[in-house]
């Protein structure tokens, strides 16, 4: 069993950065791929970052390549998502989720999540 608690949304300006954590308790978060999603209002959840075990592979949406940038941090049971140079449309909920099946882009692919954390981006 996993539990995850996400942390650092807020409301920021577009073009401004920010970074969420994602932490997770439970003996199997350091066996697990984990990935972050968001949600618009109105929208399906979207994937946005996912990460190996170990670090070592990571893959993005296109939307999101080349400005955020998920890392991990196995010794602190936490992930992270570093967001730069927001726009408008990153406005959502954002979710971190835990897999033990390695990367996922698919949400049914993870088996825990947490409950969310909103970022607001003003143009």
């Amino acid at each position: 069993q996993v539990q995850l608690v996400e942390s650092g949304g807020a409301l920021v300006q577009a073009g401004d950065s920010l970074r969420l954590s994602c932490v997770a308790s439970g003996r199997t978060f350091s066996s697990s791929a984990m990935g972050w999603f968001r949600q618009a209002p109105g929208k399906e959840r979207m994937f946005v970052a996912t990460i190996s075990v170990s670090a070592g592979s990571t893959y993005y949406a296109d939307s999101v390549k080349g400005r955020f940038t998920i890392s991990r941090d196995n010794a602190k049971n936490t992930v992270y998502l570093q967001m730069n140079s927001l726009k408008p449309e990153d406005t959502a909920v954002y979710y971190c989720a835990a897999t033990r099946f390695g990367l996922g882009v698919r949400s049914i692919q993870y088996d825990y999540w947490g409950q969310g954390t909103q970022v607001t981006v003003s143009s």
